[in-house]
């Protein structure tokens, strides 16, 4: 079953039988919309119709004005794999996150953030492809930004798998925290090549305030996000949630 707990944490999900919880923190920057929301959790519908027999839930986080740390112990459960569903783990990630474990009694665990991956690129081209990209078309890829430098390296190495995949070169832009910004990335393209449309790619987990501020960036064309509130979430995505969630060891847990 999925039991969404908000913001505030409060809730806990009942027990499965044979299973132990996976719980998925969509960590957000502000108050995520009703259309974030329902994108987020449609990937975790996603999660729990390919493994029924987990017990799936979500708690949204919000990085931006909250105590990560206290958060995320108000939250999570005993004997939980915590699912960030992050592309690039910056400071709330690994710092915020692993604190709130630390105040658990019950043996919770970190998996890791959902990127780099190839699967993530599978979807970030498609939704190019979606919009129109043309082989003439310069892209530029538009992230959320970190001042982590392993998060920022990890949206460069995104950038150039895309780029392998389109076989062109991508740019990076980001929307805070980091440089180069995305409306500098994007001018700095059109000097670069003049008459080329600028088409951006959204390297966002849904849509949002960061997804709007890209989509005024300066770009000809913006892909949409790689979650919408209006689709099932892409299967790529799913099992990459998976496999984040079955590379942690449980060996040590209770049994349930």
């Amino acid at each position: 079953m999925r039991k969404m707990v908000g913001s505030n944490g409060a809730g806990r999900p009942a027990d499965v039988p044979g299973a132990h919880p996976l719980r998925l923190v969509a960590v957000t920057h502000g108050a995520p919309s009703a259309q974030n929301r329902e994108a987020v959790i449609r990937l975790v519908d996603g999660v729990a119709s390919e493994r029924p027999e987990l017990d799936v839930s979500i708690s949204f986080v919000d990085a931006a004005n909250r105590d990560v740390a206290a958060a995320l112990a108000a939250a999570a459960e005993p004997d939980a794999v915590i699912v960030p569903l992050v592309l690039s783990a910056g400071f709330h990630v690994r710092t915020g996150l692993s604190l709130g474990l630390d105040h658990l009694t019950g043996g919770a665990r970190l998996a890791d953030e959902l990127g780099p991956d190839d699967r993530i690129v599978a979807v970030l081209a498609r939704r190019l492809l979606a919009v129109g990209l043309d082989d003439e078309d310069a892209v530029v890829l538009a992230a959320a930004g970190s001042n982590d430098p392993r998060a920022v390296r990890e949206c460069f190495e995104t950038a150039r798998r895309l780029g392998q995949r389109l076989g062109r070169p991508v740019t990076v832009g980001f929307i805070a925290a980091a440089i180069p910004r995305l409306p500098d990335a994007i001018e700095m393209i059109r000097e670069v090549h003049p008459g080329s449309r600028v088409v951006v790619g959204a390297y966002l987990l849904a849509p949002g305030t960061f997804y709007d501020s890209a989509a005024g960036a300066g770009g000809d064309l913006i892909a949409d996000p790689l979650l919408l509130p209006g689709e099932a979430a892409p299967p790529e995505l799913v099992d990459l949630v998976l496999e984040r969630f079955a590379a942690v060891d449980t060996s040590d847990f209770e049994p349930a």
